[in-house]
């Protein structure tokens, strides 16, 4: 079935000023002034970051993959994902995306698919994601950053689709890439 483009329209919000008012190396926030669409003035917080987000999907000739456990500061809890980091806006995102797969689990590929482009919250910040998939494997030595503490676990596709289902996966890039790789692979 080929679906119909979805309409869309201009942009009706109007930027009266915006802010820098917090930088770091990975992102700025902004505090804007603004016209929203219903004529009224508003303050709007947003987020730019400096990097893509990068997930890979790794897959074996037998679907497993492997993901990728470790603590998550800022929501404060433990997180099994697929493998991910930021990839520079200043360079290829698949370069970043096996530079990625390699320090995280010691896997190389020589298959690459773009799985997915997604926005992770669209409604307060710019950030764009980006998932691979990463096929004809090779194992080797895993190269983690020093800010990593991480668990590597392989396992079925379908079991990782499972643990999405369960709610025990709760990334959001995790989970879009593993439901569609699934709805794919069906």
């Amino acid at each position: 079935m080929k679906l119909k483009k979805l309409p869309t329209t201009d942009n009706p919000w109007i930027a009266q000023s915006s802010n820098r008012v917090f930088e770091n190396p990975w992102l700025s926030l902004y505090e804007d002034n603004v016209i929203n669409p219903g004529g009224g003035i508003s303050h709007y917080g947003k987020i730019n970051f400096k990097n893509l987000a990068i997930g890979i999907i790794p897959l074996d000739e037998n679907n497993n993959t492997w993901l990728v456990g470790q603590y998550r500061y800022v929501p404060d809890c433990y997180s099994w994902e697929i493998p991910m980091g930021g990839g520079s806006l200043n360079i290829a995102p698949l370069i970043s995306a096996k530079r990625e797969l390699k320090e995280e689990t010691g896997l190389t590929a020589n298959n690459w698919q773009q799985l997915m482009k997604l926005h992770t919250s669209n409604s307060v910040t710019d950030e764009q994601g980006l998932i691979y998939v990463a096929r004809d494997l090779s194992e080797g030595e895993t190269e983690f950053e020093e800010t990593e503490a991480l668990i590597i676990h392989k396992l079925p596709l379908e079991e990782a689709v499972e643990r999405v289902l369960s709610g025990e996966i709760t990334d959001a890039i995790s989970i879009a890439g593993l439901l569609k790789l699934k709805a794919i692979l069906n």
